[in-house]
């Protein structure tokens, strides 16, 4: 079998994914992570007298908190597979990446196994993430003064 051949059989055999379910589930997952977030959060202004900052950072770290012990008891990646992007493009996916990044390779030593490794997949979440950010700013500066 030739590469044209395989590649068209490759082609027609993949199932097509069904962006508009996705999407729904992806709308739906991240608005009830929203929902809760903004639910715990006015919890703890109206019921514990926190200011709004210091409730922002509190429920901050109950969202990266739980997706850590979810991915630690291995459970994470399941939800991921139903919700899809929905729970992993919020702060709990970056949490995750880190995580499994530390669970991986904790076997190879705090040097070689956490301090190369810890950054994998973030690593480069966060150099675009900033590379993003100084190009909007040169935007904002130039264009807005």
């Amino acid at each position: 079998m030739e590469k044209k051949e395989y590649q068209k059989l490759v082609k027609k055999t993949t199932p097509k994914p069904d962006k508009m379910n996705n999407s729904i589930k992806v709308f739906l997952c991240g608005g009830l992570m929203g929902a809760f977030g903004e639910i715990i959060r006015l919890l703890l202004i109206n019921y514990f007298n926190l200011k709004s900052t210091d409730a922002v950072s509190i429920v901050l770290f109950i969202l990266i908190v739980s997706a850590c012990f979810l991915t630690a008891f291995c459970d994470f990646d399941k939800y991921v597979i139903k919700l899809k992007a929905g729970l992993i493009v919020p702060i709990t996916g970056f949490a995750h990446s880190i995580q499994s990044s530390a669970l991986d390779y904790k076997k190879d030593g705090m040097i070689t196994g956490l301090g190369s490794n810890f950054f994998k997949l973030a690593g480069s979440v966060i150099l675009y993430g900033i590379v993003s950010a100084f190009i909007f700013c040169v935007i904002k500066v130039v264009f807005y003064g």
